[in-house]
Order: C-alpha cells, then structure tokens, then sequence
C-alpha cells in the first residue's frame, strides 16, 4: 500500500533519541528549551512553547487569549475536529464559516457577510481559528483588518503549514495573527512523534501558555503571591494540565527541523507533478493559490465525481487514498450543539468531491507516476 503520507525517519533521527535516552533527562528538559530556541529563530517569532500535541497547544492558545464561558469562537468546517473542539473545551460557544471552493480555506467574503450580520444583532466573535488546509496560508491580510474592524483574536491552525509562506512573511511569525499553531503529528511536514507548538509575539500570551502546559505552577519567585520564598517553593497560581513535551520529543524534532526546507522543496515538486500530470483530464479539480503563497503541501487533495468509486477503486489498487476531512458539523456531537447538514453548502459540496492522494518527500518516481496513471483511469472509468 502506497500511504497518503508518512513520516521520515533518518539515521541521525535515530542517534538523536538514542543519545536522549542515555542522558539524566527523558521528560522536560534542556532539549525542550534548545528545540524552543531553535524554533523561535527559524519561525522568526517572539515566543515559543511546545505541548503533547497540536490539540493541547490550541487549547491553551484558546485560554491564554481568555476565552472562556460566554465567548463566542469561529472556525472553518473543513478541518480536524480539534479546530472546534478547543474553543468547547473552555466552555465557549463555536460557529463555522463557510469555504472558498477553490481554495479550500475559509472565504473572507463569507466571513465579512457573516461579520456584518453579526454586529447588527450583537452576536459577534470574540476569536477566529483560521486552518491552513493543506498548507495553503489562508489570506492573512484582509482577514486581520476585519479583526480589527470587528475586534477579535486569531489563532492559525498551522498544522499542516509548518515552512509554509504567506506573501512575504513564515507562517509561525504569527504577523497576522495573535498565536499559531503547529502540529508534529508522523504525518505531519516533521515529527516529534506526538507534538505541539505555540508561536506567538505576545510575551503574556507565552508565559500563560507555560504555565497552563504545567498544571498552573510557577517556581519563579518572583511571581509569588504567597509570602514564602523557600528554595524548593513552587505555587500553583491557577488550574493548569499536564500537556508538556519530552527531551525524547525535543531531540527528535531538532534533527527534524534540519530537514524542513528540502522537504518541502521536494513536496512542492512532487505537487507541481501531480498539477501537469492533471490539468488536461476532465472531472479533476485540485487546491488553487490565488495568493501567491508557497504551500508546504501537506496534502495534495484532488476533487472528483464520483468519488465513492474512485476512492475504492484507489484502494483496491493498494494505493491509501483518504479524506480530509468530514465538516465537522456532520459529526453527531456537533449536531446535538444544533447543526445540520445544508449549514453550510461549500464545504459539504467540498467534502462530496475530496480525495487526498499520496504525497510525502520520499515518495518514489515510479510510485507517484503509478498513482497518476491509476487516478486518470478511475477518473475516465466512473468520472
């Protein structure tokens, strides 16, 4: 079976863990700070914090903002259900915005349309979670001066756009936004082998975020609000969770890190492959950059009729096609919360047609051509 994605794994990667589990440290540790350091620096931000996972890191994203009970947060329908789960975690409401059908991210006409009826009835967001899907940077300008004109937070769900660029600015150089998000998923563009990160240029939104990754407890004196100052002191200040990463993790994403650059050149190759390869077949669309932005191409996700048979027709053909994703708002959790299907009709036509195809930085020649010459027939054959 050809995967739709997997992890890269080098000998160095290997050493890197190795070395770590020979060491006094396996928990959090000193890698975990070089891995911070090191990322701040190659991310071009302020502040950096690393979690368990993606899903840990926009949970606390959501509290250090200060979301919380009453709030109201907006996301897009086509992503990971942990888009819309962390605002639900905080005890906060959660809405959709509807998609642009050509580039799959959330369309800031919709959202502008959406806006404007909001205000009028006082129902406006107080956070806006805006998904990279795919890699492809969402358009950051237009949407920061509608934050601006309707004062909410943005948290990019970066978890597919690790290397991305929107314009001229990296994405995790949070420009535009207020925090963002990266995932070290093994599917992801590098892997811990479960990991999160928060990039921010907020010095509070940071130090919240360290403090919550670690049940609430600070061991700065200097931050004590109780008159003890014994050297084995510490104090929870407020209700924190245990999301921290290891120095196992940490040394695993530094030697990854390394790599980013030259993955995402072969990523974006292997897509513009795939591109040439279809653009002359009828019945496939795929993802467009109206933006000029550089895509990490997380995934490379085509649109077909029919897609039932193709997808099993794939299958069968031991090539590991998936979906990404159902609309959250199909999910039965989501529809007992009063969402229903004909909510919001891009994203479901979206979801009617998607097919994400293999595409990983060590995907062979031979398999890639393979996998083109058995979509173009499936696609001609139920198409």
């Amino acid at each position: 079976m050809i995967p739709y994605s997997k992890q890269n794994i080098s000998k160095e990667d290997i050493e890197a863990v190795s070395e770590i589990l020979k060491s006094d440290y396996l928990t959090t540790g000193p890698k975990v700070d070089e891995f911070e350091e090191r990322c701040k620096e190659y991310f071009d931000a302020n502040y950096c914090v690393t979690f368990n996972s993606a899903t840990s890191a926009l949970h606390v994203a959501c509290l250090s903002i200060g979301i919380t009970q009453g709030d109201l947060v907006w996301t897009s329908p086509i992503s990971f259900v942990a888009s819309s789960n962390c605002a639900l975690y905080c005890g906060a409401s959660i809405d959709f915005v509807d998609i642009d059908t050509s580039t799959f991210n959330i369309c800031v006409d919709e959202l502008e349309e959406k806006l404007i009826k909001a205000s009028k009835v006082d129902e406006l967001p107080s956070l806006l979670v805006v998904v990279h899907l795919a890699g492809l940077p969402c358009d950051m300008k237009r949407i920061r001066k509608l934050s601006e004109a309707y004062n909410f937070k943005i948290i990019e769900d970066a978890s597919h756009a690790v290397g991305s660029f929107y314009k001229d600015s990296k994405i995790g150089e949070s420009k535009y936004s207020d925090i963002t998000i990266f995932s070290f998923h093994p599917v992801k563009i590098f892997t811990t082998g479960e990991g999160g990160m928060i990039l921010t240029n907020n010095k509070d939104y940071a130090k919240k975020a360290s403090l919550y990754r670690a049940h609430g407890i600070t061991r700065d004196h200097l931050d004590f609000q109780n008159k003890e100052n014994e050297p084995w002191f510490y104090e929870q200040q407020f209700l924190g969770y245990n999301y921290r990463m290891t120095d196992i993790a940490a040394a695993l994403g530094i030697s990854q890190l390394k790599k980013v650059k030259v993955w995402n050149e072969k990523r974006n190759k292997l897509a513009n492959i795939y591109k040439s390869s279809f653009c002359d077949t009828e019945g496939i669309d795929f993802q467009l950059n109206n933006l000029d932005c550089f895509s990490s191409y997380h995934l490379f996700i085509i649109q077909v009729h029919n897609r039932k048979k193709i997808f099993q027709c794939l299958r069968e053909k031991e090539i590991g096609v998936n979906v990404h994703y159902i609309p959250i708002h199909f999910h039965p959790f989501y529809k007992k919360l009063g969402f229903q299907e004909g909510d919001f009709p891009n994203a479901e036509k979206y979801y009617s047609k998607a097919i994400s195809i293999p595409l990983y930085p060590s995907l062979t020649k031979k398999d890639q051509n393979y996998v083109i010459e058995n979509v173009i027939e499936s696609v001609k054959m139920f198409g």
